[in-house]
C-alpha cells in the first residue's frame, strides 16, 4: 500500500524487524532503532520520520522513546500505533505461560507449532512476561485467573473457585509451572517461571509507565474491536476440580471475552496515556488490521497521501493534523 502511495523502499520506505521471544528494550534492539531512524532522517533529505508499528512493535517504540526520547524527538515527526498492547494481553498472556499458544485451529493445527512447544518455548521468552497485565492499570474490572480446586474435608470431597488477579497470579505461576521441564536430546531441563525474566520484565514496565511523547510528536493509534478478546481464563470445573495446581499446564482453558481484535483487548490497546490527535476503532482481528482497507486509508489519510476517510471507522478523539513529513519507517 505505501509503494503504491509512492514511497521508495530504501529512499522514503524503511522497515525494522524484531526478535518477538526478546524483550522490548534489550541494547541491541535500541541501538539499531535509532541506527535506523537516523539512516531514515538522512536517506529522505533529514525530513523526520513517521513510524507505524503494529502488536509488540509499539512496546519497542515506546520502550525507545522511554529510554531515549531526545533521539526520537530528533528523528520523529508522528507515530502511528496499531493494535499495541499497552497494558497487556491478559488472557493470551496468562494461558501462554501456562498451557501454551494455538495459532490455528482444526486439521491445519496438525501442521503447525503445537500449543505445548509454544510453551515451552515461551515460558522463557522476556517479551511474554513484558506483556502480562499491568497491576498499575486501572482496569474496569481487573483481569483473573480461576481455578477450581478439589478441597476433602472428613473424607468428603467438594469444589472451590479461587481467583488470582495480576499481582496475585504470580504464586500461581511458580506453583503450577514447579515441575515444568524440557525433554532435549534424552535430558530434562527444568524450565519453571522465570523470576529473574520477570524482574527484568517489571523494570521494562516501569520504564513502559513513565513514557512521555515528547513535544512536536504526532501520536495517532488504532485498536482493533468487534472480535471476542480473551480475559478472564479459568482451570478445571466445578465437577472436576483440580487437585495439584501443576495439572493445570495439562488443561484445556475456558476464557470469558471482552471487546478487541482477539489477541489485544481495546481496553489495553487504547490505554497508551498520550494525548492523540486521533484514535480509532476499527473492527478487525489483530493480524488482519495490517490489510483492513479502512486502516489504509486512516493511515493515507494522517500521512497527507489520501484525504478520503473511511465511512466505518470510528473515532474517540479529533484534533487537526500539524504539516505532513514524507519519511516512513
Amino acid at each position: 500500500m505505501l509503494v503504491k502511495c509512492g514511497y521508495k523502499k530504501g529512499t522514503t520506505l524503511f522497515g525494522y524487524g524484531y526478535d518477538f521471544r526478546q524483550s522490548n528494550r534489550i541494547d541491541k534492539l535500541m541501538e539499531g532503532l535509532k541506527v535506523k531512524l537516523e539512516t531514515a532522517y538522512k536517506a529522505s533529505g533529514n525530513r523526520k520520520v513517521t513510524l507505524i508499528t503494529h502488536s509488540m512493535g509499539g512496546l519497542l517504540v515506546m520502550c525507545f522513546m522511554s529510554l531515549h526520547k531526545d533521539v526520537f524527538s530528533k528523528f520523529v515527526n508522528k507515530w502511528i500505533t496499531i493494535a499495541s498492547p499497552f497494558q497487556g494481553a491478559p488472557g493470551c498472556i496468562n494461558d501462554s505461560l501456562l498451557t501454551g499458544l494455538q495459532f490455528v485451529e482444526g486439521i491445519a493445527s496438525f501442521f503447525f507449532v503445537s500449543r505445548w512447544t509454544m510453551h515451552q518455548l515461551l515460558v522463557e521468552c522476556p517479551s511474554i512476561y513484558e506483556m502480562l497485565a499491568n497491576p498499575d492499570f486501572k482496569w474496569k474490572k481487573q483481569p483473573q485467573i480461576k481455578v477450581w480446586r478439589k478441597q476433602s474435608n472428613d473424607g468428603e470431597s467438594s469444589a472451590k473457585l479461587e481467583t488470582y488477579g495480576p499481582v496475585e497470579s504470580i504464586s500461581l505461576f511458580k506453583e503450577a509451572l514447579r515441575n515444568n521441564e524440557l525433554d532435549y536430546n534424552g535430558n530434562s531441563i527444568a524450565l519453571p517461571f522465570n523470576f529473574a525474566i520477570l524482574d527484568w520484565a517489571a523494570g521494562t514496565r516501569q520504564i513502559i509507565n513513565n513514557a512521555q511523547l515528547p513535544d512536536g510528536v504526532s501520536y495517532y493509534n488504532i485498536y482493533g474491536t468487534s472480535y471476542d478478546t480473551p480475559f478472564d481464563v479459568s482451570y478445571g470445573s466445578e465437577t472436576s476440580p483440580i487437585e495439584d495446581l501443576s495439572e493445570i499446564c495439562h488443561t484445556m482453558p475456558k476464557y470469558s471475552f471482552v471487546d478487541g481484535d482477539g489477541t489485544v483487548p481495546a481496553e489495553s490497546a487504547k490505554a497508551d496515556g498520550f494525548p492523540a490527535v486521533e484514535r480509532v476503532g476499527v473492527p478487525a482481528e489483530h493480524r488482519e488490521l495490517l490489510r483492513d482497507k479502512t486502516v489504509f486509508e486512516l493511515i493515507k489519510k494522517w500521512l497527507g497521501v489520501d484525504q478520503k476517510m473511511s465511512k466505518h471507522s470510528k473515532s474517540s478523539r479529533v484534533a487537526d493534523a500539524p504539516p505532513n513529513h514524507h519519511a516512513c519507517v
